[in-house]
């Protein structure tokens, strides 16, 4: 099945960012058994090497013979890990952990950053090779780490860090631009942009260029109290793509904060925790009717994070969850009846 034949519906794709493990032929099956339309490929695991398909066009032909043989579409592609590297400072054992081999190299941490920058610019080229026109993924920041702001830090230290974003992000753009490709950036702790403010001082950056947008992923705003919803249409030509994961906030006891309290996910005594589509506490309703309000046609991709569910059970659940809410818009305002006069 071909994009175009899905077009004439709001595809449902999945995220296989954390179904690295799994073969990505075994993933595509699965996916198509569940009723998805498609898939969001991570560059990850077997599911999409960027080097590979920049270079063999048997492999690049093969990741779509795949999603053929399963009756499956792709939108889009992400470069998480790739992207985390390319402003992030420290680089450290945490970045050898997610990103490729060849990005890592021998570990000198300019040197990371600077082949972490020329994977994200073969991710615009293979986006292209798929007939896909965006790429999912973080930016990295070289100022996360003084979210505290203590000690103290001045504001020429974290100025300098949105012109280190720009300098390394514009070049890479440059590519995008050239192959007809955006860029939709997560807004998430840890990159340069994570919540409203910094969304608009990250867009400010780059002179608001046009291939720069952004992946709507309500599940990192929410804990951070960020209006989710509000987010939708404050951004609303920039909504690239969107991502369904939910979290839900714990009542509060006195004792947990928002950052998480360094106990692992699932911890009952986390303030808050990534949960499948539908089980937390983003208004999913409100949020498809302000996509449909700023006409958003793209993909909705269900990404799984649950520490107290089995993945393929949230992965078949989250479907029928979102497709409810993916009812036939109308085609006139609901009180134009009311005009129509009858004689008789």
């Amino acid at each position: 099945m071909t994009n175009d034949q899905l077009a004439s519906r709001h595809p449902v794709t999945l995220f296989t960012g954390q179904w690295a493990d799994m073969p990505f032929e075994e993933l595509a099956r699965k996916a198509s058994e569940w009723g998805y339309d498609g898939l969001e490929i991570a560059a990850s695991g077997d599911h999409l090497d960027l080097r590979r398909a920049d270079e063999d066009d048997a492999y690049l032909r093969s990741r779509l013979e795949i999603l053929d043989r399963y009756g499956l579409g792709v939108w889009a592609i992400s470069n998480h890990m790739g992207g985390q590297a390319i402003c992030d400072d420290p680089i450290d054992f945490r970045h050898q952990a997610i990103v490729r081999p060849y990005i890592w190299g021998d570990g000198d941490p300019e040197g990371v950053r600077r082949r972490a920058a020329e994977d994200m610019q073969r991710a615009a080229r293979v986006a292209r090779k798929l007939g896909v026109d965006t790429v999912v993924g973080f930016t990295g920041s070289s100022v996360w780490k003084y979210v505290a702001m203590f000690p103290p830090v001045g504001q020429d230290v974290i100025d300098a860090g949105y012109e280190d974003f720009a300098r390394r992000w514009n070049p890479i753009l440059d590519v995008f631009d050239g192959e007809g490709v955006r860029y939709a950036h997560e807004v998430h702790p840890s990159e340069i942009a994570y919540d409203h403010w910094t969304t608009v001082r990250t867009l400010e950056a780059i002179d608001h260029r046009a291939s720069f947008g952004l992946n709507w992923d309500p599940s990192h705003m929410a804990w951070q109290g960020v209006d989710t919803v509000a987010f939708i249409t404050d951004f609303a030509d920039r909504i690239f793509h969107v991502d369904c994961k939910d979290t839900r906030i714990k009542a509060a006891s006195g004792r947990q904060g928002i950052l998480g309290s360094h106990l692992p996910w699932g911890d009952p005594r986390r303030g808050w925790d990534f949960v499948s589509t539908g089980h937390g506490d983003i208004p999913w309703e409100d949020a498809f009717r302000a996509l449909a309000s700023i006409g958003y046609a793209g993909p909705v991709s269900i990404e799984w994070e649950d520490a107290g569910m089995d993945r393929e059970v949230g992965a078949a659940e989250a479907i029928g969850r979102i497709r409810e809410l993916l009812w036939k818009l109308p085609t006139a305002a609901f009180d134009a009846a009311f005009s129509v006069t009858s004689e008789g």
